[in-house]
């Protein structure tokens, strides 16, 4: 004769792996759907449904423009060094005054990455030229407008 025991100590160990899983799926699932939505970005997918393309807007909306600074070529450290003080005094400010959104330094050690929050790539443009490094011309900047993930629209549009 079965322990009663037993299979309820099976049952609740079942249970318990049941929903050890379901918790593991849900973060795997929302993990599909955010590469999903990047792939769609970054590949330039023609989406099949022409009225969900025509809800696009026609140009991507900026809500910040991305600034790589790398230190030019033949710059020297000390040079870096010397105008350092000064950049970190206005750059501080900045981000006090919400210009600079996110700033990183570079993993290679040539230089950081600020995320500002600008309407478009000349008002960073303005921002980034007021700063002591590009007034003494040590830094190369690229700029990049970001903006919302286009393809998350595609969730606001019935089917």
């Amino acid at each position: 004769m079965p322990n009663p025991k037993h299979s309820r100590a099976s049952w609740s160990t079942r249970r318990t792996k049941v929903s050890a899983m379901i918790r593991e799926t849900r973060p795997m699932k929302a993990i599909r759907n955010v590469i999903l939505a990047l792939t769609l970005t970054l590949t330039g997918t023609i989406m099949a449904n022409p009225s969900a393309a025509q809800a696009q807007p026609n140009s991507p909306i900026t809500t910040g423009v991305m600034v790589i600074l790398t230190v030019k070529e033949g710059v020297t450290r000390e040079q870096i060094t010397a105008v350092m003080p000064a950049e970190v005094r206005q750059t501080v400010q900045l981000y006090l005054n919400g210009k600079i959104r996110e700033w990183y330094s570079r993993g290679d050690g040539r230089g950081a990455l600020f995320l500002l929050d600008t309407k478009d790539v000349a008002e960073a443009h303005a921002i980034m030229d007021a700063l002591p490094l590009a007034k003494f011309q040590l830094m190369d900047h690229e700029y990049i407008p970001v903006g919302p993930l286009l393809p998350l629209r595609l969730l606001m549009t019935s089917p």
